[in-house]
């Protein structure tokens, strides 16, 4: 257990050089993600069960997914078109009523 928490927390640990770093042609800041978890009285497999939560919940297990090459069973894609429908229709009933604000705001209203 102890190589896969090893494996595990040299992929996701901060680099030492901080949160923000420049890029190569140093005009943009780039934000580094990473995910620490706190071991408490050597309790391996409630961090590893907590890390997965957070992994899941941030979306950093899908984009790993999203790097290998393996067929997407038709439920996930199923799951996935829902949830990206879903954020659009709530963007743009969003913007619908910002809007909608904005113009009885220069109307007067």
């Amino acid at each position: 257990m102890n190589s896969v928490a090893r494996r595990v927390s040299t992929i996701f640990t901060r680099p030492s050089y901080g949160i923000n770093s420049l890029s190569h042609d140093g005009s943009q800041l780039q934000q580094v993600r990473g995910i620490r978890v706190r071991v408490r009285d050597g309790r391996l497999e409630q961090a590893l069960g907590f890390m997965q939560r957070i992994m899941q919940s941030s979306g950093i297990e899908r984009l790993i997914k999203a790097g290998r090459t393996h067929h997407v069973k038709k439920s996930e894609k199923r799951v996935l078109a829902r949830k990206n429908l879903e954020r659009k229709i709530r963007s743009q009933d969003l913007a619908r009523k910002l809007q909608s604000i904005l113009t009885q705001k220069v109307r007067g209203l």
